[in-house]
């Protein structure tokens, strides 16, 4: 099952969220055979400021630790997580059927 993982960071953390970054990666790499999408939000100041996953997992319980697993989370950088179920209705430039 598809989720998206939509992480905002706290204010004023961009120092912790690029120390945690190499940890971040190796942690994404770990999951690479069901990430579908991973990448930063951008800030108006060009800055990251928050992040979006999506993962194909089994089950709800499974996208939770992901996300719990995540060195950004483990490491207090976030706000907010939001975490919800994906319909794909498009993909690739074509209707997913």
């Amino acid at each position: 099952m598809l989720f998206t993982i939509i992480c905002t960071d706290k204010p004023g953390c961009f120092e912790l969220r690029s120390a945690t970054r190499p940890d971040h990666l190796a942690y994404l790499k770990t999951y690479a055979d069901r990430i579908q999408f991973a990448g930063p939000m951008m800030g108006v100041d060009g800055k990251p400021c928050g992040s979006i996953v999506m993962i194909n997992v089994a089950d709800r319980a499974e996208a939770d630790g992901f996300a719990a697993g995540d060195p950004y989370a483990k490491v207090g950088l976030f706000e907010s997580v939001i975490i919800r179920p994906l319909l794909t209705v498009f993909r690739d430039g074509k209707l997913a059927a």
